[in-house]
């Protein structure tokens, strides 16, 4: 006798939830989310870097690190429900080496990039160039780039960002057991007062 299966169609809309404990689930969704797009800047950081010094393109190499270490520093902000990730998440993932040193480096580097100073790209100098008698002949203004970020800082920023995703993933599958445990509590009529939400289909 054949079995015939019937696929569940993803709900349309949904009742939202405004406890605690759902709000500090969707603080983890919005981490989980920073940190897979912290991977996919590394992934493309990676395939613009392969194309060697005079074939990338500098102003897209350093629009995507940064993008990365922005999105990468804003998981670790405690945030308003305490859901941010901590030194003992980094020690939780496993990653050989300092790792807690490396994400210091990193917020260091993006405090440079984002929060400093000077222009982060050269260090620009003035100079008087001279006539043959001596004498001032004009103003030269010229300038050293600083390096792009390199393959390696991009691999290893990579690595952390994916096994901290490991671990998130599994936080936010035993937050939803909790989440869901309370719902059940509810009655029909409280879940039919909840404000309805429409929910977006999967790519």
């Amino acid at each position: 006798m054949s079995q015939e299966t019937h696929e569940v169609a993803p709900p349309s809309s949904a009742r939202q939830l405004r406890t605690p404990s759902a709000l500090a689930l969707a603080d983890l969704a919005a981490i989980f989310d920073d940190l897979q797009f912290t991977l996919r800047c590394c992934e493309r950081l990676l395939t613009e870097l392969e194309r060697g010094p005079d074939g990338l393109d500098a102003v897209l190499v350093e629009s995507l690190w940064v993008s990365a270490l922005n999105s990468y520093a804003r998981c670790f902000r405690p945030g308003e429900r305490g859901m941010g990730l901590t030194g003992k998440d980094l020690d939780a993932t496993g990653v050989q080496g300092e790792v807690v040193e490396w994400h210091g480096l990193l917020g260091r580097i993006r405090d440079f990039l984002i929060d400093g100073a000077v222009n982060p790209r050269e260090a620009y100098s003035v100079g008087v160039s001279q006539a043959p008698t001596g004498r001032p002949d004009g103003i030269v203004i010229t300038s050293v780039p600083h390096p792009l970020v390199d393959e390696v800082t991009v691999r290893q920023t990579g690595r952390l960002a994916f096994e901290l995703s490991r671990l998130l993933d599994e936080r936010i599958k035993e937050h939803q057991k909790k989440v869901f445990a309370g719902v059940e509590e509810m009655s029909d009529e409280q879940l039919g007062a909840l404000p309805a939400i429409e929910v977006a289909a999967a790519p």
